[in-house]
């Protein structure tokens, strides 16, 4: 039959005849179970290897998805964290000017008069001005003249107005001066600033002054520019040179002026 004459067709349809045959009598007779069985040992290991592609392949998408889902989380955790730094840090900012402006509050109840809460806009970039300039002008009824405190003590006095804006000389500058007085024994002086030390300077202290380091001086009220009582520096500096005739005092200014952003304007009334 399977002689090289043969024509394909009929060897096909021989087998084809043959294997519907075998399927109907192993599905009507069972005889041909144990045949199977027997046939289906040999097999097993064609199966085995026939599935191991499709299994590696499906271990390899747990493997990725698995890895992709990762990173993905990874990478969503890392957003997250930043997110809650970012978070924190304005809570922080926050927490400290909520701080900076509860203690201007408390030091505002010292001073009479009307309060006006100001914020700083710029910082004179010459390093021997020492001015600032503030949000708020003669719109808002800000005179030149005007003290200007902070949370801790005096910063300084405007010396001009804008319609908008004002600018500040804080206490530190070479051209400012403040009536002042030691709070331990009351003893008045001038304090002016000093351009080359950012510090106050007393100016024409008798060498026998009772001035001692730490001693702190504060506005004495005199020449209606400053509430009176109000902290102005602690003594830092006490210099009797023999060959002066003066001693030479610096005082570390009480104010934050390199620091403070929110600051107060007084309408300081003396006889209030």
């Amino acid at each position: 039959m399977f002689t090289h004459k043969s024509q394909s067709g009929l060897r096909a349809l021989v087998l084809i005849v043959l294997a519907v045959a075998l399927m109907v009598a192993d599905k009507r007779s069972a005889s041909f179970v144990p045949i199977r069985e027997a046939l289906s040992l040999p097999l097993a290991p064609f199966h085995y290897l026939v599935s191991w592609p499709t299994k590696i392949i499906d271990q390899l998408k747990v493997i990725l998805s698995t890895q992709e889902r990762l990173v993905n989380e990874n990478l969503q955790l890392k957003k997250d964290q930043l997110l809650l730094r970012s978070q924190l840090q304005r809570l922080i900012t926050i927490e400290t000017e909520n701080f900076y402006l509860k203690s201007l509050l408390r030091s505002s109840r010292q001073v009479k008069g009307k309060l006006l809460i100001a914020e700083l806009l710029a910082v004179d970039a010459d390093p021997f001005v020492n001015q600032v300039i503030l949000d708020k002008g003669s719109r808002d009824g800000v005179y030149v003249g005007q003290p200007v405190l902070d949370a801790n003590g005096v910063m300084g006095q405007v010396m001009r107005v804008g319609p908008i804006t004002s600018r500040v000389l804080l206490i530190n500058d070479p051209r400012s001066g403040i009536a002042v007085q030691n709070a331990r024994n009351g003893i008045r002086a001038i304090a002016g600033g000093d351009s080359y030390s950012d510090k106050i300077r007393l100016m024409y202290i008798p060498k026998t002054a009772d001035i001692k380091e730490g001693d702190v001086f504060i506005t004495s009220g005199l020449g209606d520019h400053y509430p009176v009582g109000y902290p102005v520096g602690k003594v830092v500096t006490v210099v009797k040179d023999p060959t002066h005739q003066f001693a030479t005092v610096y005082l570390q200014p009480s104010a934050q002026l390199k620091s403070s952003r929110q600051v107060l304007l007084v309408w300081y009334q003396r006889n209030a």
